[in-house]
């Protein structure tokens, strides 16, 4: 939807952050508008300095750790077939990690979802190059639809994606899988204390490139939710499923280990 750049900016003073309607202010316009093209490769970019951090806290690995003893539990490790489906995914960079390392059954049909096209496309195109088998869709989290298909035959993650749905939108999150009766799920996001605030931005300055990943990478940490928050929520959203917070009893994250998944388990 086109952007009225002056609107944007006086919200953002509005609200305080005038640090990003600094950064507003040099995104280029077409007339009033937001230039599409350039908000689209910005996009990019910060999602490639996304990929990056991701590889560094090893999420692929991390998330191929996890499904494997979710298939286990379920008794599909030898089922077929088997969907894993990825909502907000970005660039794909978790399930292109786990289709390049192999450390998931080849059965397994990997799925990402994400409602920004440009995103999907790209993660089909860099799937394409590193001749991975992974497929891409733009769709929403809220309405996943065909894309997950088989319900008791699909696990449904994400990384990084909670923190931006506000807490009345989480329900509402959960209950969408529920719905389509998903074997499991597994949703990692940042654990909300002043040591993942810190290490947000700590990544961020020294890794990031772009004023909108420094910038929106520390507030993503302070707007992170709460394990309690997101336990109830699931609960609430998604009754049948037993729900916990897995990795250790504590959401309270070691000095690096500043994600934590939350999971559900169907009855």
């Amino acid at each position: 939807m086109p952007v009225m750049s002056a609107e944007a900016v006086s919200v953002l003073e509005m609200r305080g952050q005038h640090r990003a309607a600094k950064i507003l202010r040099q995104v280029p316009t077409t007339g009033a508008e937001l230039a599409t093209d350039a908000v689209d490769e910005l996009g990019l970019k910060v999602h490639r300095e996304l990929s990056r951090l991701g590889e560094e806290l090893q999420l692929g690995r991390r998330v191929a750790s996890m499904v494997g003893a979710l298939l286990q539990q379920l008794g599909l490790g030898t089922v077929t077939p088997v969907r894993l489906v990825d909502v907000g995914c970005g660039l794909g960079q978790v399930l292109r990690s786990i289709a390049a390392s192999g450390e998931l059954p080849p059965y397994l049909e990997l799925v990402g979802v994400d409602m920004n096209p440009v995103l999907s496309a790209e993660a089909a195109r860099l799937a394409r190059v590193e001749n991975l088998d992974v497929r891409f869709v733009t769709g929403n989290a809220f309405e996943p639809g065909l894309a997950i298909g088989d319900g008791p035959r699909t696990v449904v993650l994400s990384t990084g994606l909670l923190h931006h749905l506000a807490a009345d939108q989480l329900v509402a999150f959960f209950q969408a899988q529920a719905e389509l009766r998903v074997a499991a799920f597994a949703h990692w996001d940042i654990a909300p204390c002043v040591w993942s605030t810190l290490g947000a931005w700590v990544f961020h300055q020294a890794r990031m490139r772009q004023p909108v990943s420094r910038h929106d990478g520390v507030l993503s940490a302070r707007r992170a939710h709460s394990a309690d928050v997101l336990v109830a929520a699931a609960e609430q959203g998604a009754p049948g499923y037993v729900v916990d917070v897995r990795e250790g009893s504590r959401w309270h994250p070691r000095a690096l280990d500043v994600l934590r998944p939350i999971v559900g388990v169907r009855g």
